[in-house]
């Protein structure tokens, strides 16, 4: 049987569009738009009517880049596909893009296929794959093509992480010159990760092993060079460049050089490089190894070139790299030595609720909020306009705004599986009140009424900004 649902009266925002419309859900999709009030959305109905007006209707939150469940450091993230895609619906996110792992010695396949177990009817909202790549031979290079073709089109490798993720300059180069034949699109993880290693070890042998050290050690002159380095081993495969969590002044002016020679180079940030810096890294009694993550906070100055970048477009998107960690039991295996920290921060909940904070600080405009969230990280990874949009066809993953509700960001009152909050005691105006997924209520009015198995695998195109 056919549910349909009316909602009526709200502000529609789209990342080109902000209109009073009336918006009908049919069988999971967007069925009709309708100017507010004109006789077009008089003659909409529906057996359910949701009352938005004062408030915003905006696309469900597309989140490209989490770790459900992700293995490092001998522990795992603390957020399974079930509490996290819970949670991310709680922030008004509806799709999240997951990161398979590849493990050395195993192949693509093995990976993708543990990582379907895992996600396989927990899923509280929609969800696709990434691959990380982390053992680059001639298996690899054919497996890629398969993933293309059947949906898995982006592939993650790591310029960091000698001994776990690491490729070397020779295994990046081919993986971008088989991404450049079939078109999938490299994302990298861009810190010079072996000198990194030499300068833990130095600071360690000083005796310097607060979590303040994590952020010092991993300088910001290595993630700009081994940027540099990454988009020019891109040119030469003639192949596209989505570098993630940038966080650096230096990185961005790297990736806004190669963007201003034409090159299809693109930049991902995430709030806490937005919202936080290294003065949390530094708070006393070992608080502040809830901050650690690679790349790690930087001071507080390199905010204003993020914000500056994600203005002009040389950062397209904002996602969170959700790896949550508890601090009590697992951010704690590093006591006495940093590198022992597992890296990673809670935020998939969050993310929309700081943006749109962002927006009444004047730092970007409503619809770039959606841009940025939304549909810029759909058309990057193959998901629009099925997901990222508000209009007929889309699926109905939408999220009713309250503008004016005021919150405070708290572990006390978040749904994420962790037991701290990253933006304790921050306070916000704005909260997500009601979630459509595929036209599913899953909150309603504030209360959660969705449910594990709801989330559908979504295979995807290959990235849209590409000709």
């Amino acid at each position: 049987m056919s549910t349909r649902t009316l909602i009526r009266g709200g502000l529609v925002i789209t990342a080109s569009d902000e209109t009073h419309a009336d918006i009908l859900m049919e069988d999971g999709r967007i069925a009709a738009l309708a100017a507010s009030h004109t006789p077009a959305a008089e003659a909409l109905t529906a057996e359910r009517t949701v009352d938005a007006t004062g408030k915003y209707v905006i696309p469900g939150g597309v989140d490209a880049h989490t770790h459900m469940e992700m293995p490092f450091g001998g522990t795992f993230a603390a957020d399974t596909f079930e509490t996290g895609t819970r949670a991310a619906a709680w922030g008004g996110t509806t799709t999240i893009v997951d990161f398979a792992v590849q493990s050395v010695g195993h192949g693509l396949r093995e990976g993708l296929d543990a990582w379907h177990a895992k996600a396989e009817g927990n899923c509280a909202i929609d969800y696709a794959f990434h691959m990380i790549v982390s053992d680059v031979n001639e298996d690899t290079l054919k497996e890629m093509d398969l993933l293309v073709e059947e949906g898995v089109t982006s592939f993650k490798q790591f310029m960091a992480y000698p001994g776990v993720f690491y490729s070397d300059d020779g295994q990046i180069l081919r993986a971008m010159q088989r991404a450049a034949d079939n078109g999938g699109l490299i994302m990298m993880h861009a810190e010079n990760g072996i000198a990194i290693d030499v300068l833990v070890g130095q600071a360690l042998a000083r005796g310097e092993t607060d979590p303040r050290f994590h952020g010092e050690v991993r300088k910001a002159l290595l993630e700009a060079e081994a940027t540099h380095r990454a988009i020019r081993l891109a040119q030469v495969a003639g192949a596209p460049l989505y570098v993630v969590h940038v966080s650096a002044t230096e990185a961005v002016a790297e990736l806004a050089r190669a963007r201003d020679d034409g090159l299809p180079v693109f930049g991902e940030t995430c709030p806490q490089y937005l919202f936080l810096s290294t003065d949390n890294l530094a708070e006393p009694d070992f608080e502040g190894a809830k901050y650690v993550c690679s790349t790690p906070l930087r001071p507080k100055e390199h905010q204003a070139a993020l914000w500056r970048g994600l203005r002009t477009n040389d950062l397209q998107v904002v996602s969170t790299d959700h790896c949550p960690f508890c601090f009590s039991g697992q951010k704690e295996l590093g006591r006495g030595d940093f590198s022992k920290i597992p890296n990673g921060l809670p935020g998939v909940e969050n993310r929309m609720d700081l943006l749109h904070q962002a927006v009444l600080d004047g730092h970007i405009s409503r619809r770039r909020w959606i841009e940025i969230a939304c549909a810029t990280p759909a058309r990057m990874f193959g998901l629009y306009p099925k997901k990222g949009t508000i209009a007929p066809g889309a699926d109905a993953d939408v999220v009713i705004y309250d503008p004016a509700a005021e919150q405070v960001i708290s572990a006390d009152t978040h749904h994420m599986n962790v037991d701290y909050s990253a933006y304790e005691g921050k306070r916000v105006t704005g909260r997500v009140e009601t979630v459509f997924s595929r036209g599913v209520p899953v909150v309603t009015d504030r209360k959660y009424t969705g449910h594990a198995g709801h989330g559908a695998y979504t295979p995807r195109s290959t990235c849209q900004y590409l000709t």
